[in-house]
Formats: C-alpha cells, sequence, structure tokens
C-alpha cells in the first residue's frame, strides 16, 4: 500500500527505511529543504541505550525545586499561559512516582536494546559513515552521594541485562585521559560499554538517500496543511504549493513536537510537549586534551561528544512553548562548563550554537503505533531519545503498519 511519513527526521527517515523493505510504496513529506534539519540536526550525538532513566522520577522532584527558575538551570520552565504545558507537567509529576519510574525505565531499555541491534544491522548492511565512535559512555558524578545514586541506577540497567559499570576516579581517568583537567571536580563515574555516539544528522541524511536510491518518494519544501479524512480513515494529505492532496492507503505521522497541532485537528489529543536542549559545537585544536569516549556530567546534565574534527556540546532543557530562539545564558553555560571540563580541547572562541525542540512525553516513553483513526500511525514523543531508539522505531513501526506484531517487549500505542 501506500504510506505517507510526515517528517524526514531519524524517526521519519528510519520508519520509511523499514516501510519500504516491507514492500510498501513510500512518499516522505519534509518542510525543509533536505533530511534531518530541525531536531535530528545537531543533538547531543550520544547512542544511550544504557542511559535511559526517565527525567520523571523520584529524585527529579527535589532537583526541581533546588534549580527553581534559574536561568542556567539544567532544567527550566518558563510558564505560560498554556493549558498544554500546565497539564503535561501535571502529568510529569504523576510519572515521578517510584512505580511508573521504573516501568518507564524498563520500556525505554527494552526498546533502546532492540534499537542498537537494528542499527549495528543497518550500518553493516549500508555502510554509512557518520563519526562513530563505539568507545561507550562515561558518566561524571560530583559527589558521593551522587555517585552512590548513579551506581544504583547502573546495577538496575546491568540487572536487565545491559552492563553498566562503576568506575573509580582511577579507572575513570585510565579509560579516558582527556579527564585529566577536571579531575578535582568528580568523585567517581559509571561506564557503558555497549554505547557509542555519531553524528545523527549524517547518518539521518545518508540514510534517507539510501531510501531514495530503493524508491522512496521525498517531497521537500512542502508543508502540510491538513489531513483528510472520510469516516474514520485519512484519505489524504493537503500540501501547501501546487501540490494539492497528496493521496494515502495510511499515514505515519513523525513530525516530532509538531505532531501535537496537526493532530489536534484531528480531535486527537496527545502528551506530547515541545522541550528545547541546546548544542555548541567547536572546532579541536588538541585532540590529546579531547575525550573519545562520549562524557555525561551529571551535575550539569550536560553531554561532550566527539564528532571528527569537531567537539559537540549539548544539554539543557527548557520549556518554553514552540520557541526556538537561543537564550545567550544557556548558550554561554554550555562553553563555560566545556572550559572548566576541558580547557585545552577546542577552540571555544569559535562556537556554532544550535537549538531544537524535542518532543518530550512525561513519561520520556514514545508513542509508536495505532491511533483510533484506523490507517493513522504515530512514531513520535522520543524526547531525548529518539536518536538512540530511532531505527528500532522506525523498524518497530513498519512491523505495525504490515499488521505484524514487533519482537519488543514495549506497551506501543493503540486505538
Amino acid at each position: 500500500m501506500h504510506v505517507v511519513v510526515l517528517g524526514a527526521g531519524i524517526l521519519g527517515v528510519s520508519s520509511a527505511w523499514y516501510l519500504r523493505e516491507a514492500g510498501h510504496q513510500v512518499t516522505v513529506i519534509e518542510r525543509q529543504a533536505e533530511a534531518a534539519l530541525e531536531t535530528s540536526f545537531a543533538n547531543g550525538s550520544q547512542l544511550s541505550a544504557g542511559h535511559v532513566e526517565p527525567w520523571a522520577s523520584p529524585e527529579t522532584f527535589p532537583q526541581l525545586l533546588k534549580w527553581g527558575f534559574r536561568e542556567d538551570a539544567p532544567l527550566l520552565f518558563r510558564l505560560r499561559a498554556d493549558p498544554q504545558q500546565w497539564l503535561w507537567a501535571l502529568r510529569f509529576l504523576r510519572e515521578c512516582w517510584p512505580g511508573r519510574s521504573r516501568r518507564n525505565l524498563i520500556q525505554l531499555l527494552n526498546l533502546g536494546l532492540y534499537s542498537r541491534a537494528a542499527q549495528h544491522a543497518l550500518r553493516q548492511e549500508t555502510g554509512i559513515a557518520y563519526e562513530a565512535l563505539d568507545r561507550g559512555i562515561l558518566n561524571l558524578y560530583p559527589t558521593h552521594a551522587d555517585w552512590e545514586r548513579g551506581c544504583r541506577a547502573a546495577a538496575t540497567i546491568t540487572h536487565h541485562g545491559y552492563p553498566r559499570v562503576r568506575l573509580s576516579h582511577d579507572e575513570a581517568l585510565a579509560l579516558e585521559p582527556a579527564l585529566s583537567a577536571s579531575r578535582s571536580l568528580w568523585v567517581g563515574a559509571t561506564y557503558t560499554p555497549g554505547d557509542g555516539s555519531g553524528d545523527a544528522r549524517l547518518w539521518t541524511q545518508a540514510l534517507a538517500a539510501r531510501c531514495a536510491a530503493r524508491g522512496v518518494t521525498f517531497l521537500f519544501n512542502q508543508t502540510v496543511q491538513r489531513l483528510s479524512t472520510t469516516g474514520q480513515r485519512v484519505t489524504g494529505v493537503a500540501l501547501s504549493g501546487q501540490r494539492g492532496t497528496l493521496q494515502a492507503d495510511a499515514v505515519v505521522v513523525a513530525l516530532g513536537s509538531y505532531s501535537a497541532p496537526l493532530l489536534r485537528t484531528l480531535g486527537l489529543r496527545i502528551p506530547v510537549y515541545p522541550v528545547k536542549g541546546y548544542s555548541a559545537t567547536v572546532p579541536i585544536v588538541d585532540p590529546a586534551a579531547t575525550p573519545t569516549v562520549s562524557i555525561t556530567d551529571d551535575a550539569h546534565k550536560m553531554v561532550f561528544t566527539r564528532l571528527g574534527n569537531a567537539f559537540r556540546i549539548a544539554g539543557t532543557a527548557e520549556f518554553n512553548g514552540y520557541d526556538t530562539t537561543l537564550t545567550p545564558s544557556r548558550c554561554n553555560a554550555l562553553l563555560a562548563r566545556a572550559k572548566t571540563l576541558f580547557p585545552e580541547a577546542a577552540d571555544y572562541s569559535q562556537p556554532t550554537f544550535w537549538t531544537g525542540l524535542r518532543p518530550a512525553t512525561p513519561s520520556n516513553c514514545p508513542l509508536i503505533g495505532r491511533t483510533r483513526i484506523s490507517n493513522l500511525f504515530l512514531n513520535t514523543g522520543h524526547g531525548t531519545l529518539g536518536w538512540t531508539t530511532g531505527c528500532g522505531s522506525g523498524k518497530a513501526l513498519a512491523e505495525i503498519v504490515s499488521g505484524r506484531t514487533p519482537e519488543v517487549d514495549f506497551s506501543f500505542s493503540g486505538p
């Protein structure tokens, strides 16, 4: 059948690849000039199947009170007269209960490991180059109390079959010598050897090119105006410009944060709210002072990743609706922390700043699967884990569209 995929980020392109492999005719609609120019463009670059602790957890609420409304807080709520924001926040607080948080972690770990296997297989099949480093992820903790909390999380991940181990100060330094300049700022670490990093934009654009070579049609510079329906079925996608309405047997909504407003026009309300993240990319000047293991700074909720000759610093979460302006204080906070941890690594006077809207659900678990409209499907709500879970989400979605059950223990969306 003819499946129309809305969005050409990592989720949309992954969906298109696996749908085409399943034998469907696939058309991808994207408002930008090419794939991966929005949230998939310059994210933190970590492939972090072993770092899927949901934001909503018993430990988060006290931190929110501590951070308050500080401009440089890792997680910042800019309160708006927006009922969607308030409703999302109330649902988030509910997901902080221990039982819910534990369930969400297991769900995300299952999906992350499924996606890791899918991406490794696809990388071997296609040979896509995307500045990949398979050296794991190292979490740094500033106090012994934080370290013990991190080790408990690591033990949970390990218990469920994916090794994440405790490292002493000396062991972490031996693994990543570039940390020697900041050795006094942290007391211990956890390490996930199976994780890695890479450029999500390079991967997504290369996969889109391979999709096109296999017969997937991409319509760029096209904005979705509305979805046409008859009864409980979508019959077409109305586009901007001269193209009119594109007929479809099935539609996959993979528009990230913009999925929610489009679906509201059909009376479908999904718990997805935009969370603005920031990154800075700077040129490396001293490779020996730049980490090759991807680093997570637990205290500041930032990540540091080497991408070829560039150094990517990313993090923070800002709840401010669909605003995509760069806030100087939050951009400067990225550079300040990078200079503290890796002072000789890069030329911090030449940053390229970026911001993108992560499509977050209160539970952090994405929405993948069917809606109550029989031929309308979702692949959205991945928050900070779109790069990590992108391939697996696309593969699972293609199975569902094709009438099969995906081989992963995950609570898929349904009518």
